[in-house]
Order: C-alpha cells, then sequence, then structure tokens
C-alpha cells in the first residue's frame, strides 16, 4: 500500500491517554441510573440492562493478572473520523490487559456479525490504520440488528470463536442496537457482553455523560477550511452569493460550528426556526433582507450556511413530512404502481387538507424528492433535498419582487455546495485520534470488567488528556420512545441545539454584524503538528460548553 509524507509521518503518533490508563484499571461505580423519559416502558423492554450505574475507571497501582478475551468490534453507520483509532484503543487496550487477548472484526458492519464475516485483527494490521480516517480497515453497513433470527445467527459465530463481547462502533441508531442485543444476550444468560462507542459527525449523540460523538472535531475543522477557502473566493470575486449546504439531518449542530469558526453573513439553525414557528418564506425574507442590506453599501456577495434537515424542521413542512412518511409506510406497494406522472396528484388527493395544499405548493422537484425511497428507519431522506438550490432560487424570486417595488437595487448571483461526504472518513485531527483511541481503551476495559449494556465515556476533554475522565453509561440512561416505521420503539434521545446553550447565545450575539459586515475568518486545513493552540484545540462549540 502506497503512503503519502502525512500518512507515514502519522503513523507514528502516539495519541494521549486518560491518566486512569496508566496502570491497573480500577471501577468506581455511581447511584443507580434511568431513562431520560418514559422510565417504565423502558425498564420493561430493558428489565436486565435498566438502572445500572454510571462507571469510572481511576488510576490503581494493584497488580491484576486479567484473564484473555476474546473480542469482536463492528463498525456500523455513516463514516466517521477517528474509527480507526476507536479500533486500535480497543485492541491495545485488550493486549495491554493480557497480550493472549484476540479482536476480530466483522466486515461490512452488523451484517457481518449475521453472515459469519469476519477477521481477525492482528498487530501488523492494527499498524496499517493508525491515525488514519475512513472504516475501511473492515468496512462499514447499516443491517440493523433487530430481529430474533439475526441475533441467534451472530450467536452462532460468537460461541464458535469463543468471543466473550462485542463492541459495536456507530451512532444513536446503532447504539440502541447495541442495547437491544445486550438485553437479549443477558435474557438468554449468553454470557455475550455487548459494549457500544459514540459515533456520529453530525454531533447529535452527546449528553451530560457523552460531551461528543467522535468525528464531529475533524468533519468540522474540514468543512471550515472549505467555507473559509469559499469566503476568501467570494470577498475576492465579489460577485456570488453561496449558499452552503452542511451535514446533519438531526439537527444543526454542525452548521452552528462551523459559523462560530469561519463568521458567515448567515447561518440557519433548524432549532431556532422550529421555536419561532417559522415559515419557509420566514427563512426566505430573513436571508433576502441580509442579502438587500449588504447590496445597499455595494456588497452583492455573500455565504449562507444551510442544516441539512432544515426542512424537517419549518414546522408546517414537518407536519407534512410526519403524514407523508406514515402514509407511504402503510401505502408504498401501492404508491409503487402509481405512473411517476401522476404521483403528485395521488399524493395530494390522501392527505389532509393542510398538508394537501402546503404539498401542492411545493416546486415540483421538491416535491417529488419528499416521496423517494425512505431510509431504513422510514424517514425521509433530507439529503436528497437539495435545500441549497430551492432557497437560493427562492431568495432569488423574493428579491425580483423587490426589485419591481423599488426595495432592492443590488445584483444577485448564486453558486450553491452541499459539504457532506467530504468530511466523513478525512485523516482525524488530534482531538479526534486522542479521544478516540481513548474511547477504545475505555470499551477494553468495561469488556475485561464484565460489563454489558454501556457506551464508552471520556469526559472533561478540553483539559490537557491526561485530565480526562474514563468511564461507562448505560445505555438505556439515554433512551426515550419515538416513532419509527409507524410504531414507538425505545430509541437514544437525539441532542438538538439548545437554544439556550452557550454555543447558540454567543452565535446569536455576533451574527447581525457578521450578516453586515465582511468579517470572515480562514481557518486553513487541519494541522498535525505544530503548536497546541494550532492543532489540538476542541471545537468551539465543546470550549464555549466546557467553559465556565
Amino acid at each position: 500500500m502506497t503512503k503519502s509524507a502525512l500518512e507515514i509521518a502519522r503513523a507514528a503518533y502516539q495519541p494521549k491517554l486518560p491518566k486512569a490508563f496508566r496502570g491497573s484499571v480500577k471501577v468506581s461505580e455511581g447511584e443507580p441510573t434511568q431513562s431520560v423519559a418514559n422510565q417504565d416502558e423502558i425498564k420493561r423492554i430493558f428489565p436486565n440492562t435498566y438502572g445500572m450505574p454510571i462507571v469510572q475507571f481511576v488510576e490503581s497501582n494493584t497488580q491484576i493478572n486479567y484473564p484473555a478475551v476474546n473480542v469482536g468490534v463492528i463498525l456500523s453507520g455513516g463514516q466517521a473520523p477517528g474509527g480507526h483509532n476507536v479500533i486500535s484503543g480497543l485492541f491495545d487496550g485488550l493486549k495491554n490487559l493480557n497480550p493472549d487477548s484476540k479482536l476480530y472484526g466483522f466486515i461490512l458492519g452488523p451484517g457481518g456479525l449475521v453472515d459469519h464475516n469476519y477477521m481477525e485483527l492482528t498487530t501488523e494490521i492494527i499498524y496499517e490504520y493508525r491515525n488514519t480516517g475512513g472504516f475501511d480497515i473492515i468496512g462499514s453497513g447499516r443491517t440493523k440488528l433487530e430481529s430474533e433470527a439475526q441475533f441467534e445467527k451472530g450467536l452462532e459465530i460468537i460461541r464458535e470463536l469463543n468471543i466473550k463481547a462485542l463492541v459495536i462502533i456507530g451512532g444513536d441508531d446503532s447504539n440502541t442496537n447495541a442495547c437491544v442485543l445486550a438485553e437479549y444476550y443477558a435474557a438468554k444468560k449468553a454470557n455475550v457482553q455487548v459494549i457500544g462507542c459514540p459515533k456520529t459527525i453530525d454531533g447529535d449523540l452527546k449528553n451530560d455523560q457523552i460531551e461528543t460523538s467522535f468525528g464531529f472535531d475533524t468533519a468540522c475543522k474540514v468543512y471550515s477550511e472549505v467555507i473559509g477557502n469559499i469566503q476568501r473566493d467570494c470577498n475576492s470575486a465579489r460577485k456570488y452569493w453561496h449558499f452552503i449546504k452542511l451535514m446533519g439531518r438531526s439537527a444543526s449542530h454542525i452548521a452552528l460550528e462551523c459559523a462560530l469558526q469561519v463568521q458567515p453573513n448567515i447561518c440557519i439553525v433548524s432549532e431556532e426556526v422550529e421555536a419561532k414557528n417559522m415559515s419557509l418564506d420566514d427563512v426566505v425574507t430573513y436571508i433576502a433582507k441580509a442579502v438587500a442590506a449588504r447590496a445597499a453599501q455595494g456588497h452583492n456577495f455573500g455565504t449562507v450556511l444551510i442544516p441539512e434537515g432544515l426542512i424537517e424542521f419549518i414546522p408546517a413542512m414537518k407536519k407534512l413530512i410526519s403524514e407523508l412518511n406514515d402514509f407511504l409506510a402503510s401505502n408504498a406497494e401501492e404508491f409503487s404502481h402509481i405512473k411517476k406522472s401522476h404521483q403528485r396528484d395521488y399524493i395530494v388527493s390522501k392527505l389532509s387538507k393542510e398538508n394537501a395544499e402546503i404539498y401542492a405548493s411545493l416546486p415540483e422537484g421538491v416535491a417529488r424528492q419528499l416521496t423517494l425511497d425512505r431510509d431504513p428507519h422510514g424517514n425521509v431522506q433530507v439529503s436528497l433535498i437539495e435545500t441549497e438550490k430551492l432557497l437560493a432560487e427562492m431568495v432569488g424570486n423574493k428579491l425580483a419582487e423587490w426589485k419591481e417595488q423599488g426595495k432592492y437595487v443590488g445584483k444577485f448571483a448564486t453558486q450553491v455546495h452541499f459539504f457532506g461526504y467530504e468530511g466523513r472518513c478525512a485523516a482525524p485531527s488530534n482531538y479526534d485520534a486522542d479521544y478516540c483511541y481513548s474511547l477504545g481503551y475505555a470499551a477494553s476495559a468495561l469488556v475485561i470488567n464484565g460489563k454489558t449494556g454501556y457506551m464508552a465515556s471520556i469526559r472533561n476533554t478540553t483539559a490537557p488528556a491526561e485530565k480526562w475522565i474514563a468511564g461507562g453509561v448505560p445505555i438505556t440512561m439515554m433512551m426515550n420512545m419515538e416513532k419509527r416505521n409507524g410504531e414507538m420503539k425505545p430509541v437514544i434521545q437525539k441532542a438538538l441545539v439548545k437554544l439556550d446553550g452557550k454555543p447558540f447565545r454567543t452565535f446569536a450575539s455576533k451574527r447581525d454584524d457578521w450578516a453586515i459586515n465582511t468579517d470572515y475568518v480562514y481557518p486553513g486545513p487541519i494541522q498535525y503538528f505544530g503548536p497546541t493552540e494550532v492543532c489540538d484545540q476542541p471545537t468551539k462549540t465543546l470550549q464555549l460548553e466546557q467553559s465556565k
């Protein structure tokens, strides 16, 4: 395998670890926990894994002879920078506790467990992937582990390989599946542990115990670099408004973090749109007013950041999409036989009056995108909706109306962008390289201490790494009940942008100035070698959340 100069240099980087992992690992247990909501239902569904305590690892000088264990690891869902370091940390943690321990990787996600597709991960293989981006060491997949047949099929290979524990590296849905699997094996007394690790560049898997999901830091730095480059071009040519959609379906964490890093003219935050009950026209008018104000100063250029899931947060659109999801979940077969030319009229005839009117008013392209194939959870695939083009077009139409009325005198030309996949497999930043390695180490400690139904946790990460707090959190503690595919299901509660939180309040205090003035910041590419203030800084979001 040919390596670049950076890859060769990064292979030698030794990620930093919390002090707790320097010697033998001692477990400190807290009080029993309960779920964030729907306590009775969650407890009923997870009788064997509910109410467990939060655990913290502390440094110990006591010499412990740990038994050798075989562990399986699965990468689940979309890629995120740092996944290879989670596996490296897990491997090193297990080998450090007992050199005879083995780590098996299941190929292409949870489907590899069901299909018995695996490989043993050796020192030589792990070395090739340390501090690299991507999930290509074993690949990832989106197979959902939810049926008894899948659990039993997985159990066959687990027993054949004498695997003591599975570590599932994934987002909120993958970790929900991990908890379901942990509960099943506990109920069957199968003696198989299941541990989760928090992954998603979207940043919406976090709470008091999980400060951030891995990959968020790197992805935001990658996007901010490119947005900064666009803003430099924007300020050089001075003739385009750039509408930039950013990945992050269910929350606006990426858009907000990038805004804090690059200071664009406009950043829409979906959660605020919903809280203010804004319509699509309200959003368009807000952007158009900023465009007109800058044009009055002779500045016919600017940048607009748009979260991927914006459409779903506009209350009227949210109601429409909810009804569409339920209707298509129940009538998928019938809908598949309707001619494309008749699909719009068919949908209009089946919706409630209010939603039918909204659907009928949408541009043809957006209406069609709302009825495309659902994701595995039965939801509309919002990444396929070209919100950036929709807003650019609608703002243009609004400005044309204002020009006729004498309210606007500028020129309006647009460029549109969507940054998503560009950030998912980037080489992890120093923060993500360290954080992910520590998560893997924590997972190995949870395994060796017999825990199941836990998610690895590393906290206090704005401090130097030796002061990081390592431990584990019961996954049931993060759960609530939500409607999926027309049924109420237990899922990990997504963390949305808090409008009363310091990151949003800091942004809100500055955005009016950014809208009128050209206050762009140019972060540049991720730096891996050099001064700490350049190379090791966590996200602005985390710094603001952790600041006293």
